[in-house]
């Protein structure tokens, strides 16, 4: 954990005092530390050491977190980090001169209603995804909007994204780039048999309904940020809706998302 004792000491050098959640301490063999849900009664900041999917995992683990969150990526530059490890001293110092912005992003709230009337809640910053399960192959779904259908679709699943996400899955499956603040989420077939099948961009009021078709394809996957699955039956059904509170993204002076796309993405002018 070489990174994270730079960064305290980098933080402490700069008069800021810190504290860590216990997963952390027990890794640091340091007993001084809360839980990750209750940062919000104890820090205005929280730095989270990793990639874009380790900022992903700290959604779920910080709760209903509303303050800045700043990603120290360890390697190169992420769509979701604000600084890499080679500049603890400047984030640090940014952090005690009052020097960045933050990034507001749209959160999805998923509600998994089961057959036997259960229900089950996730909080995605990317996306959520109903996906085939144990089947090779495609699958039909269901899709509505605001209770209405939109369409049956035979693919491999579908993902509804938000623009933070649309530069993950949905991508790779073929979804648009979306700006952060774009106030809208974006379905994305996968692999639709039906070439005419493409992505759709929805205002983001929208309620998303899915749902599996053919019983006898067995129980889907769906997906939270690729990190919780749980298995859909044939009778349950999701309701996906922009969630009340949002993600604040901790940004640096002089860093923008479009700069991490023209690095991340590769892009050359001609």
């Amino acid at each position: 954990m070489r990174t994270l004792t730079t960064l305290r000491a980098a933080l402490e050098a700069h008069g800021c005092s810190s504290i860590l959640d216990r997963q952390s301490a027990a890794l640091m063999g340091e007993s001084d530390a809360i839980p990750a849900a209750d940062m919000s009664m104890h820090v205005d900041v929280v730095a989270v050491l990793g990639g874009d999917g380790t900022m992903l995992h700290a959604v779920s683990r910080l709760g209903r977190f509303e303050k800045p969150v700043a990603g120290i990526n360890i390697g190169t530059l992420g769509f979701l980090t604000t600084c890499t490890d080679g500049e603890l001293d400047v984030f640090a110092k940014a952090l005690a001169e009052g020097r960045y912005t933050t990034s507001e992003r749209m959160l999805l709230d998923a509600t998994v209603h089961r057959a036997n009337g259960l229900i089950e809640r996730f909080v995605a910053l990317n996306e959520v995804t109903l996906a085939r399960g144990e089947t090779g192959r495609l699958v039909s779904l269901r899709a509505t909007v605001n209770g209405e259908l939109l369409n049956h679709y035979r693919a491999d699943g579908l993902i509804v994204a938000t623009p933070t996400g649309s530069t993950a899955y949905s991508l790779s499956a073929g979804g648009p780039l979306m700006a952060p603040g774009a106030e809208a989420f974006v379905i994305t077939p996968i692999c639709p048999h039906s070439l005419s099948q493409r992505s759709l961009v929805l205002a983001d009021d929208s309620v998303v309904g899915l749902s599996p078709e053919d019983p006898e394809e067995g129980p889907m996957l769906f997906t939270v940020d690729g990190r919780d699955t749980t298995r859909i039956g044939s009778e349950d059904r999701i309701d996906v809706r922009k969630s009340e509170r949002s993600f604040h993204l901790l940004r640096l002076e002089g860093t923008s998302f479009y700069e991490a796309l023209r690095q991340k993405l590769r892009w050359h002018g001609v």
